[in-house]
C-alpha cells in the first residue's frame, strides 16, 4: 500500500511523456532535501532537466533524418591548414541567417580543401538551432529525382525536399 503513489507517479508520468521527470525526481527530491530547497525551485529544476532532455534528443532526430554520411563540427576543422579560408565568414554562417534570408552558399575549391566537412558542420549547426536540414549527394538527387520522374511521383518528392529548411547537396 506504500508504493502506491510511485506507481501512480509513474503511470502519470509515463503518461505525461515525461520520461526524465520520472527518472530523476526522486535523486533530485533528495538533492532539494538536503539544500532545503522549496517545491517550487525543486519543480524547477525537473522541468529544465526535462527540456534539456527533449532538446538533446530533437537534435539527435535531426540529424539522424539529415542522414549525414558522418557526423562533423565546425570545431573539429583545422582552419589553420586553409588559411585562404575565412574563419569569420564560417562561424558567421554557423548561425544560420542565411537559411532565414533563404540564401544559398556554393563552396567552390580543390578537392580535400574541407568543403565538405564546413557543410557538415553548418548542417550539424542548423540541426542544433531546430532547423530541419537534409543532406545527399549530387549524383543520388539526380537518381532520385528521375525515379520520381519515372514513377509519376516528382511533386511528392519534390514536397519532401521542400520541408528541408537547409539541404546539403554534396558533389
Amino acid at each position: 500500500m506504500n508504493d502506491s503513489p510511485q506507481i501512480l507517479l509513474a503511470h502519470h508520468l509515463k503518461a505525461l511523456k515525461l520520461p526524465t521527470f520520472y527518472r530523476e525526481y526522486e535523486k533530485i527530491a533528495k538533492q532539494c532535501a538536503a539544500e532545503g530547497v522549496d517545491h517550487s525551485r525543486y519543480l524547477l529544476r525537473l522541468s529544465e532537466l526535462e527540456l534539456i532532455e527533449r532538446e538533446r534528443r530533437m537534435v539527435e532526430r535531426r540529424i539522424k533524418q539529415a542522414r549525414f554520411p558522418t557526423i562533423k563540427s565546425l570545431d573539429s576543422f583545422d582552419f589553420l591548414a586553409m588559411p585562404s579560408l575565412n574563419k569569420v565568414l564560417v562561424m558567421e554562417l554557423a548561425r544560420c541567417e542565411y537559411i532565414q534570408r533563404r540564401a544559398n552558399i556554393i563552396a567552390l575549391g580543390n578537392s580535400g580543401t574541407g568543403k565538405t566537412h564546413i557543410a557538415l558542420g553548418l548542417g550539424l549547426a542548423a540541426c542544433q538551432q531546430g532547423l530541419a536540414v537534409g543532406f545527399t549527394t549530387a549524383a543520388s538527387l539526380v537518381h532520385q529525382l528521375m525515379e520520381a520522374r519515372d514513377e509519376k511521383q516528382l511533386q511528392r518528392f519534390q514536397s519532401q525536399l521542400s520541408k528541408h529548411k537547409l539541404l546539403i547537396i554534396d558533389e
